[in-house]
């Protein structure tokens, strides 16, 4: 390699520069894996021992929104990965935790949903009767839930909302805030069209059993396949598909999703 070359590759432009951003890329990406994996065992051993049924009971308001948010990190950060990656090149010659508080402002937005399955089970528990006992209105509830989630995934919105979570450019450009409170913004706003995209996904999981990690890490696959390959109509078809064929099952097989151990009373609450 010649002089001038070596001195082409040290430039700010060069491929030094280039390397640093991969780099940079691939640590946060790297980060958020290994954030997502502690939070997938964290979330294993809190949900040890519990009923795991549909419309599980959600514990303490504390716990359980604790354990709602590390749920959500687990399951979102591999497919939010991109974007925040490419958030942390763009920003990484300004201030390098920006992409923290980036993505403690995507938290929030699914805190906040986390409140609202709170208040949603609260308002069950008001009802007399256990309305949502397997018995009773929860079977025909979760095969409803199964439905429209399906059906969902063929609607305007949710078209929309994945267009902005699988275009990580696009999304930073056409909302771009600088500094610390505009870095949350940011975040809180993909969070927004992520629970737009995915939040027909979350009732589902609440209807087979939020509670349990095989329905959890089933809705987690659903939603990296939607937001990662680039087949994006096959994907939503796929989702779609699943969901149709667990709605079937629930019809036909009952016990297949709540199990011969759930009984007439199990209320989400």
């Amino acid at each position: 390699m010649s002089a001038g070359s070596s001195r082409t590759a040290d430039e700010p432009g060069g491929l030094t520069a280039a390397y640093r951003a991969v780099r940079v890329r691939i640590g946060a990406v790297l980060v958020l894996l290994v954030l997502a994996g502690a939070g997938w065992w964290w979330t294993a051993g809190q949900m040890t021992g519990m009923d795991g049924g549909p419309w599980s009971p959600l514990g303490s308001p504390g716990w359980f929104l604790v354990v709602w948010t590390v749920m959500m990190a687990a399951m979102m950060f591999p497919s939010v990965a991109p974007t925040v990656a490419l958030y942390a090149r763009m920003t990484r010659t300004r201030q390098p935790l920006l992409p923290a508080a980036f993505t403690v402002g995507y938290l929030a937005v699914w805190f906040g949903a986390g409140a609202l399955a709170l208040a949603l089970a609260a308002l069950a528990d008001i009802i007399p009767g256990d309305v949502l006992a397997w018995d009773r209105w929860g079977r025909p509830l979760t095969i409803a839930t199964l439905l429209l989630a399906a059906a969902y995934e063929f609607t305007p919105w949710k078209n929309a909302c994945l267009g902005r979570c699988r275009s990580p450019l696009g999304f930073l450009l056409g909302t771009w805030r600088d500094g610390w409170s505009g870095a949350g913004v940011m975040g809180a706003r993909l969070g927004a069209w992520c629970l737009g995209c995915c939040g027909a996904l979350m009732a589902a999981l609440f209807a087979l059993g939020v509670m349990n990690l095989v329905w959890m890490g089933s809705v987690a696959a659903l939603i990296a396949l939607e937001k990662l390959l680039p087949w994006r109509r096959t994907a939503t078809t796929v989702t779609a598909a699943v969901l149709v064929g667990l709605a079937v099952l629930v019809i036909v097989a009952p016990n297949a999703i709540a199990g011969p151990a759930m009984t007439p009373t199990a209320p989400m609450g």
